[in-house]
């Protein structure tokens, strides 16, 4: 029987992973309505493309996976149901990270200003890289889904295998050693990604300083000014829930094995509105796709 708590742990993740399903579907269908009319999309909307993407499928998977756990769970014991969720939820939510420290950084390389001939060309040859940089970060999510497939099947297979009492204690270290890997491997990605977002913060907020001041002593006003002050409004809302969010991943990574289930629902309420709640942030600094929400709003209003 499915207790009340856990009734209305399920409402409440629902509403924000359908919430943030349809924020992200509305950002792939603007961005898909411009590709077909232009035949082709800027560097920023083809992150932004493949973004949405990896959110919205992270979102559904997690959201199946919270519905399986509270009202099914027999049916992680039914092969290879364990397996794929796991699979399919992991490569989203490395993709939808990795994706996510790509647009940080191409937006510090491409607004940024340096003197260093290293940064120089590689901000002009930022807009070659881009595809490159999306084809690795979706390979890598590949190879760790790869590693954690091997990981579930193992697991399982030790769990169905080692059922006598005699073999229990072997079985148990096995599974430790298992998760220990697939966790230290979890916090790599997590780190790697968080850092690549520090990084952009920081040297686009240098960029920014630097700026502000030759603009002060030359008492002139530049147009990129507004560009660096709206990016920097980007990068750093998306620092801030970034580091709460990498704080969540960390937790789910300690608590998953203990029966905390309260703290749990906490960072789990967190994780499903992430993904959102930053995505409404990126509609809101591009322009194209903010005029598009308000149309469609004021549409809404008006009915």
């Amino acid at each position: 029987n499915v207790t009340s708590y856990g009734a209305t742990a399920m409402a409440i993740l629902t509403a924000e992973a359908f919430a943030g399903m349809w924020i992200n579907t509305f950002i792939i269908c603007v961005l898909c309505i411009a590709w077909v009319k232009k035949k082709t999309l800027n560097s920023n909307e083809k992150i932004l493309l493949l973004l949405g993407c990896s959110r919205f499928w992270y979102l559904c998977f997690s959201w199946v996976y919270s519905f399986l756990s509270i009202f099914y769970p027999t049916y992680f014991y039914v092969h290879p149901i364990p397996q794929l969720i796991v699979c399919f939820h992991t490569f989203f939510n490395y993709s939808n990270l990795w994706v996510s420290a790509c647009l940080c950084v191409f937006y510090c390389v491409k607004i940024a200003s340096f003197r260093n001939s290293l940064f120089i060309c590689l901000k002009v040859k930022i807009d070659r890289i881009v595809p490159w940089l999306l084809l690795g970060s979706v390979l890598s999510a590949l190879a760790v889904v790869i590693i954690i497939y091997d990981v579930v099947e193992d697991v399982q297979s030790n769990s169905l295998n080692f059922t006598c009492f005699g073999n229990f204690w072997e079985a148990n270290i096995r599974m430790e050693k298992h998760f220990f890997s697939s966790f230290f491997l979890a916090g790599f990605g997590y780190a790697a990604s968080f850092t690549a977002v520090i990084f952009s913060a920081v040297f686009l907020l240098f960029s920014l300083w630097r700026h502000k001041c030759q603009m002060q002593r030359n008492s002139m006003k530049n147009v990129s000014m507004d560009a660096h002050i709206r990016a920097m409004k980007s990068i750093l809302s998306f620092l801030v829930m970034y580091s709460i969010n990498f704080g969540c991943l960390i937790l789910t990574i300690i608590y998953a094995r203990k029966n905390e289930s309260t703290m749990m629902l906490v960072i789990s309420i967190y994780l499903y509105a992430f993904p959102g709640v930053h995505s409404l942030i990126l509609i809101f600094s591009n322009p194209k796709v903010e005029n598009s929400w308000i149309k469609i709003l004021s549409c809404m209003k008006s009915k």
